[in-house]
């Protein structure tokens, strides 16, 4: 089994040229011989015949010397047997064999019948004609002589058959190597991006088939190479993340051997350690939900509510984190009767309206409004708050992306949370965007398709 490409595009090639060469030069060669065979037959013939003429109106001697002189014995060679089988010749065979004449040919003509022996590849025609002379019946046969303008055409033709298909065939080595040399370095690229190395440039200008694969492959590329920066980027902030409060539960477990503490300090430390563990356990759930949404394992439960209710319901929910910065809504909720997953659309409302009361300035107004038409629902939370910048409006829906460090570790939280919306109203088929300015506020915009319940 050949496995590589070249060596079956080159055999291929090969085959294919030489294959047809040689069955074009047997069919040329059959289809010219029959017709030059059949072009010579009638002057064979009717030149035989005058021969039996002649000897039908001369003596034997003068016909003999007669026929010696023609000037056709350039073109044609001549013959006779007698009964002996003595022959007597006419005609120089310019280094020709003679066709040969079998005994039954010999035995049918002195008998007094004529014979026509039909040409095969490497012999010419030969005609037998019983001659009436003197001395008896006698065997005459005639064939034509390959003139020598037909010998060095048919030399040239096979020259020139023979220097085409080497030359053919250079030629198409050479064009295979051009073919394949893109599949080649297509190979070497795989091999480079296999150990981590994406900077590859592939410079295929071709068109066509191998264009497309070219350019497809540099697209796969560019997208293994985003997601080897995002991996490594998830790896970064985990470690970040995790690293944080560990250091801190270590830290304050550290302080708590310590003899001279008061008991304020102790229940402050211990304070700090179950914060901190509860928010790696948080940071853990986030992961763990994140990652059963992107799989695609987490099941939707599909089933019909209001979605206006519930909106109200998760807002009465989080009262506490509202009322006490006296932040108030002004709602516009028109009756919405959605199909949908109910517990992941209710984390969806929590974290949009979480975050828009985290970052919103105190005694301030949150706006939510939901909207339909034919098509879709649209739900829009708008806060007042400390907006983003038009640079981190782009990532804010990666995991772990903080806008702005420093109001990040004032407001806290774990950068999972628009995320795992972000893959909620995915899943829904739905869409999420942001409009935001620095200092004027955000406004978060959920589109999701209206779906009719099937039975």
């Amino acid at each position: 089994m050949i496995r590589s490409l070249y060596t079956r595009v080159v055999l291929t090639f090969l085959v294919s040229v030489i294959g047809g060469t040689l069955i074009s030069l047997f069919v040329t060669t059959w289809v010219f011989q029959d017709k030059l065979n059949e072009n010579l037959r009638i002057p064979l013939l009717r030149f035989g015949q005058d021969i039996e003429r002649i000897y039908e109106t001369l003596p034997s001697r003068e016909a003999d010397a007669l026929i010696s002189g023609m000037k056709q014995l350039d073109s044609y060679h001549i013959r006779i047997y007698d009964e002996n089988g003595q022959v007597q010749s006419y005609g120089a065979l310019n280094g020709e064999s003679p066709a040969t004449v079998t005994r039954e040919q010999l035995k049918k003509v002195l008998g007094g019948e004529a014979v026509q022996v039909k040409p095969s590849i490497g012999s010419s025609n030969l005609l037998g004609l019983p001659l009436k002379t003197e001395m008896g019946t006698k065997a005459m046969f005639v064939e034509p002589l390959v003139p020598p303008t037909l010998s060095s055409t048919r030399n040239l033709l096979f020259n020139f058959l023979a220097y085409s298909l080497i030359t053919g065939s250079v030629l198409i080595l050479v064009a295979s190597m051009f073919l394949v040399r893109p599949i080649k370095r297509l190979t070497k690229a795989t091999r480079r991006i296999a150990t981590g190395d994406f900077n590859v440039e592939l410079n295929i200008k071709q068109m066509g088939e191998l264009g497309t694969l070219a350019n497809s492959f540099e697209e796969m590329m560019h997208d293994l190479q985003h997601l080897e920066q995002m991996r490594r980027e998830f790896v970064t902030n985990v470690s970040h993340e995790v690293q944080s409060p560990l250091t801190s539960i270590s830290g304050y477990a550290i302080a708590l051997k310590k003899v001279a503490l008061t008991e304020d300090e102790r229940n402050r430390y211990l304070d700090i350690i179950i914060a901190e563990a509860e928010r790696m356990s948080k940071m853990s759930d986030s992961l763990l939900k994140l990652s059963l949404l992107e799989s695609q394992s987490q099941q939707l439960r599909l089933i019909t509510f209001s979605l206006d209710e519930q909106i109200r319901r998760v807002i009465v929910a989080i009262q506490p984190q509202w009322s006490a910065r006296n932040i108030s809504f002004e709602l516009e909720l028109k009756s919405v009767i959605v199909w949908a997953d109910h517990d992941l659309l209710s984390q969806v409302w929590t974290n949009l309206l979480g975050n828009s009361i985290k970052f919103s300035k105190d005694d301030s107004v949150i706006n939510v409004s939901v909207k339909q038409d034919l098509d879709n629902v649209t739900v829009r939370i708008s806060d007042t708050g400390i907006g983003i910048s038009p640079e981190d409006q782009e990532r804010i829906f990666e995991r772990f992306f903080k806008a702005d460090r420093s109001h990040s570790r004032k407001y806290g939280g774990s950068g999972m949370g628009l995320a795992i919306v972000k893959q909620i109203v995915s899943l829904h088929k739905g869409d999420i965007r942001v409009e935001s300015e620095p200092g004027q506020g955000t406004t978060f915009i959920v589109t999701l398709p209206i779906i009719i319940p099937t039975e």
